[in-house]
């Protein structure tokens, strides 16, 4: 397969896609990305969407220590995911893992696209969106507008107060940052001890870089237990617009 770079985006864009989790909150003693998915490994299904997507140049993947052989024989090799140029060893967070990942990849690329691999119902749409979104803002992340009502409760479980919904979004990925600025704030990071990110926007938040959201996906739901797995089986199964 003969990799095209878009003439929008002439430096390299390089995707991390983090998947070192365990199988702890599945119940199971194989880790989750592995598990499958109508045919197909959960990571496998994740990283084809970034096989197919023409703005995404290469992809380096992160997973256990153990599991890197395994990854590289029966989800690289085996479904020909030719723009998989590293499979490394991940960290104990996942904020290690990404961490490695940026390590791992050359300066000369110019944006980093950063995905969970546990979120393989992303679209090859929503890739393409928030990359070309990042042409124009430093550092643009995806989400979803908050539906349900949200209230504020103390360490007893008693309602302190309700919250303004309006202006509360859930976060998903993928992300995408400049290479230079999320370097940088993984670098500050582990200076400063900031172990509190749930996500990188927040470290990128904290070296205070304006941060982007774009309306994300309802499907690109995080693989995280045994039910996720089962609404993920159904939404292939009622024709998601996925071709795994």
């Amino acid at each position: 397969m003969v990799i095209q770079n878009s003439t929008d985006f002439p430096n390299q864009v390089i995707a991390i896609i983090p998947a070192a989790g365990s199988g702890t909150r599945m119940g199971l003693a194989k880790a989750k990305q592995f598990m499958d998915l109508c045919g197909k490994p959960i990571l496998a299904v994740t990283l084809s969407h970034f096989q197919e997507c023409s703005l995404v140049d290469r992809i380096v993947v992160a997973v256990s220590r153990g599991d890197v052989d395994y990854c590289r024989r029966e989800i690289v090799d085996r479904y020909e995911l030719s723009k998989v140029y590293k499979v490394i060893a991940g960290g104990k967070r996942r904020q290690d893992s990404v961490r490695k990942g940026i390590e791992a990849i050359e300066d000369s690329c110019r944006l980093v696209l950063i995905h969970d691999g546990a979120r393989p119902l992303v679209t090859t749409g929503l890739i393409e969106k928030v990359i070309k979104a990042a042409k124009d803002f430093r550092a643009v992340i995806t989400g979803l507008p908050v539906k349900e009502t949200v209230k504020e409760i103390d360490g007893k479980g008693r309602v302190l107060r309700s919250i303004d919904r309006r202006d509360l979004w859930l976060i998903q990925t993928p992300q995408v940052f400049r290479w230079k600025d999320i370097h940088l704030a993984h670098q500050k990071t582990m200076k400063h001890g900031w172990d509190e990110a749930t996500d990188d926007a927040f470290l990128i938040e904290k070296m205070g870089i304006p941060v982007k959201i774009i309306k994300g996906e309802d499907d690109n739901i995080k693989i995280t237990t045994p039910q996720d797995l089962d609404i993920a089986r159904f939404l292939i199964s009622k024709g998601s617009g996925l071709d795994i």
